[in-house]
């Protein structure tokens, strides 16, 4: 049995591919702490049901996500990759801290309140005003120790947190009350062509976003053509030169030097040398693992059989938390005599 902290997180299937925040945010520090913590990690498909799917498309883009996450370094053999909805035990705690969890208290997340604003009442949908309890069931079944996040989910793991202590306290102790671990803040990548806002793969213009599968030709043109601003002197200042700045941090993040290191070796250099290089690191890195991805995705019933055996490893856990949980708060076993 494994000494190690355990570690869960995962993201939505929400596109055909991943992008460039998506792999320096998360997926290379998750490749990394795979090697210090015992770590699961998930295709959060449930999830990505709280806005309108396309049911093809979905079950595509839920194989292209954990292509992705193997060829990006997340090894099966090491971690546990399964697709949520592979563990049905996930909804059905989701619905155990729905009963623990006050009206009032999930208005008050955040991301709720934003979507909804923008989607309006009526438009946003009850699974998404439940979001962070699914996301809470998500990170408990699991005696998670660790969860990796980016500052804007820190609320519902906090929210996680509250949920697992409210139910020990009322129960006894059965949930392991997790810590957040956020993500390095150098990690956030923006968009290249408005690189004031968060890059997202929903970004109306999609020459601002970066993706893993793009061709790399096209990966290149991207980053060539990204807004930068006045002036000549490559410097690292988000305030005045955005768009600069986001680039040495990708660059930061894909050649190894640190953002002063860049500074210095681009004195007397020009934006054009600047973005040359940022486009040879990245398409460096991406080709081969959209090689290996797209490989893989030609092959889906090997994928899909990966996918089943983490999930019967995730589900035997599982299906022991929900077991105590069921237990603890007096539903009735099934027996057969």
């Amino acid at each position: 049995m494994t000494t190690q902290p355990r570690l869960f997180s995962g993201m939505q299937p929400s596109a055909s591919s991943l992008h460039i925040g998506n792999y320096i945010g998360a997926l290379v520090q998750w490749r990394d702490m795979q090697k210090t913590h015992d770590a699961i990690f998930c295709v959060v498909d449930l999830h990505a049901l709280t806005v309108p799917q396309e049911p093809e498309r979905l079950r595509e883009q839920i194989r292209r996500t954990a292509a992705q996450y193997i060829t990006a370094g997340i090894d099966p053999t090491e971690s546990t990759l399964f697709v949520q909805s592979h563990v049905p035990a996930h909804a059905e705690l989701a619905w155990v801290l729905n009963t623990i969890t006050g009206f009032g208290e999930a208005s008050r997340m955040t991301q709720f309140k934003d979507k909804a604003s923008r989607q309006g009442a009526d438009a946003a949908s009850l699974g998404l005003f439940a979001y962070p309890t699914l996301m809470a069931a998500d990170i408990l079944l699991y005696g998670t120790n660790h969860v990796p996040v980016g500052d804007d989910q820190k609320q519902h793991v906090e929210l996680t947190r509250d949920l697992a202590n409210r139910f020990n306290s009322r129960f006894g102790d059965t949930l392991v009350v997790p810590e957040p671990v956020i993500l390095k803040e150098g990690a956030r990548i923006y968009d290249l062509q408005n690189p004031e806002v968060k890059m997202s793969k929903s970004a109306a213009n999609q020459n601002g976003v970066v993706f893993l599968l793009d061709e790399p030709s096209r990966t290149a043109k991207k980053i060539k053509s990204a807004v930068t601003d006045t002036g000549r002197e490559v410097r690292f200042d988000r305030g005045e030169k955005p768009g600069v700045s986001n680039l040495l941090t990708i660059l930061s993040s894909f050649g190894g030097q640190s953002v002063a290191e860049l500074e210095t070796a681009y004195e007397g250099r020009g934006y054009g040398d600047l973005k040359k290089d940022v486009a040879d690191a990245v398409v460096s890195v991406f080709e081969p693992i959209r090689s290996r991805a797209l490989a893989l995705l030609e092959d889906p019933t090997e994928l899909d059989r990966i996918l089943a055996d983490s999930a019967d490893r995730a589900g035997v856990i599982a299906e022991t938390t929900l077991a105590a949980v069921y237990d603890r708060i007096g539903l009735l076993p099934r027996t057969r005599r």
